[in-house]
């Protein structure tokens, strides 16, 4: 991150890869970054996938998750709902709420599992309490609405908005100013 030294991407390219060739996970996952941006190399969604493949394979949630969203979006790999579940769920066990709420967006649309949307508000309420500030909208959303399953709960509503608000969600902002 260039603290106490001149940011270089080409010298991180360089030491990540001789930490990744070594088995690190994490250098490994940073290297699916930074071919995933373009940083120090060429941008390759191809590379990136095959970086975070070796990292996720020894369990490391970010580059779990970050499968999980290239099979969502076909990114570098065909698009795969039922594989983006997998590594998913896979982050999510690890507590890492962005897979948590991923989880509950494709349990919520049916995608690569079966709709239900009990599942979706379970996992929309760990990614909610892990500090997902989308989750934390959705929930809310689902208690001002009635919707989902979930009773219809003004308070409930307001806690959750609110907190999705504090969290920096611009649209649960929008709707906490609506109901005032």
């Amino acid at each position: 991150n260039g603290q106490g030294v001149a940011q270089n991407y080409a010298k991180a390219f360089e030491w990540y890869s001789k930490a990744a060739a070594q088995g690190h996970a994490s250098a490994q996952y940073n290297l699916g970054v930074m071919y995933a941006n373009g940083r120090g190399v060429g941008q390759s969604d191809a590379k990136a996938f095959e970086w975070y493949s070796k990292a996720a394979a020894q369990g490391y949630a970010l580059a779990q998750y970050n499968l999980g969203v290239m099979y969502v979006n076909g990114q570098g790999v065909a698009q795969n709902y039922a594989k983006a579940f997998e590594w998913f769920s896979k982050a999510a066990a690890q507590g890492y709420a962005s897979a948590q709420y991923n989880l509950g967006v494709m349990y919520d649309n049916g995608q690569g599992i079966a709709r239900n949307p009990a599942l979706a508000n379970e996992w929309y309420l760990k990614a909610a309490n892990n500090g997902s500030a989308m989750a934390q909208f959705n929930i809310g959303q689902h208690y001002l609405h009635g919707s989902n399953g979930l009773p219809k709960n003004r308070v409930q509503a307001l806690n959750w908005l609110k907190k999705a608000a504090n969290n920096g969600h611009a649209q649960a902002k929008l709707v906490l100013a609506g109901l005032q």
